[in-house]
């Protein structure tokens, strides 16, 4: 325990952060060390250990109060085992708020039935594609883990052949009201059940695989399909994927977020790519034929005659499919005309040859610039 970093440190954020500061934190982090960015990295790898294993206590509203009271002891799946705490693993934040200032006597609304059915929370995990797949689409199978409902007891938390029964002190509300003597006369407060912890049920024989949760953690994969045109940072919705329910209650989702990798020659703008052509000098200066890459394959181009650095040209529809919708954007492609380097003299003196043979009529931003000096200082 003494050797782990401070959570709130490790995400880079506050103690008093916010619930979308923390998701934003964790984004950022895990994608800045997400293996498969930084492949063969075992410093990366467990800087992403570290990071989801943060965002997992602090993403939880019940787990973050334990461990802003506790420390790391009280997000210890063994914590409470032996009396070191109040508060059994799937308490919620009401319940511990409620355990100690015993709802004000009631206030603020009627307590809800502990065992209603209760929906699961939403999980998040990180998958990273490449510029084609999300330009194109792909299918993905998607490793995360997420809490399910225990097959051995189903979700009861009993053993087999053994149920829960309801709680004798609380009757099953998972509350109890407790009357005490004041300067202005007896105070009734109510506090969660210690018999029961608040669950309205006693487990008197708990199930050896989840310890009487009902529920419990499992490695999954699924398949998931990456629609085409998708966004870098975009997050995909997989209804039902997330942690399963609390007594039959139905399971939260997934949200898959989505990091692209950056692409060797395209540049994505919005849905259109872009992308730079070297091209000789002679190829500017007297048109030529060349071949340019686009998501579809090569593509023949005639560069026109006299094409200046940084020229731009469009292919429409060559670019990214809009998402959910029709057609797609453009491809734009900027000339980058390579001066040629490491010269032999031969070559030199016929670069001379050939520029003594030009004049202004070849040079019309030299002209005009001339003519602004001109302008400028009178010469």
């Amino acid at each position: 325990m003494a050797d782990k970093r401070d959570y709130y440190e490790v995400l880079g954020i506050e103690k008093g952060a916010s619930e979308d500061e923390i998701k934003k934190a964790y984004r950022k982090s895990a994608k800045k060390y997400h293996p498969d960015l930084h492949p063969g990295d075992k410093v990366a790898e467990e800087k992403f250990k570290e990071v989801n294993e943060a965002y997992e206590v602090l993403s939880d509203e019940g787990k973050r109060a334990r461990y802003d009271q506790y420390g790391h002891a009280g997000v210890d799946p063994n914590f409470g085992a032996g009396g070191g705490s109040p508060f059994g693993q799937d308490m919620d934040i009401g319940d511990i708020f409620n355990s100690f200032f015993g709802g004000f006597g009631g206030f603020g609304g009627r307590r809800s039935n502990p065992n209603a059915p209760r929906r699961g929370a939403d999980v998040e995990t990180q998958l990273v594609i490449s510029f084609e797949e999300a330009a194109k689409g792909c299918k993905k199978t998607i490793s995360y883990n997420n809490i399910v409902t225990c097959e051995d007891c189903h979700g009861t938390g009993a053993q087999k052949g053994t149920k829960a029964t309801t709680c004798s002190a609380c009757s099953g509300t998972g509350r109890v009201t407790v009357s005490q003597r004041s300067p202005f006369g007896v105070v009734q407060t109510q506090r969660a059940c210690d018999a029961c912890r608040g669950k309205g049920k006693i487990i008197s024989s708990p199930c050896h695989t989840c310890n009487g949760n009902g529920r419990v953690r499992k490695a999954r994969k699924i398949d998931v399909t990456i629609p085409a045109g998708v966004s870098d940072e975009q997050i995909l919705n997989v209804s039902g994927q997330g942690n399963s329910g609390i007594n039959g209650g139905p399971s939260g989702d997934l949200h898959v977020f989505i990091n692209i990798k950056a692409h060797e020659i395209f540049e994505r703008r919005g849905d259109d790519v872009w992308c730079e052509m070297p091209i000789t000098v002679a190829q500017a200066m007297l048109g030529s034929e060349v071949v340019v890459p686009t998501l579809d394959g090569k593509v023949s181009y005639s560069v026109h005659e006299g094409t200046q650095p940084g020229d731009v040209f469009k292919l429409k529809g060559k670019g990214i499919p809009h998402l959910n919708g029709r057609g797609r954007g453009d491809q734009y492609v900027r000339m980058n005309i390579e001066i040629p380097r490491n010269l032999n003299s031969k070559q030199k003196k016929a670069v001379k040859e050939f520029d003594g043979a030009l004049n202004d009529k070849n040079y019309a931003k030299q002209r005009t610039f001339r003519e602004k000096l001109k302008k400028m200082f009178g010469d």
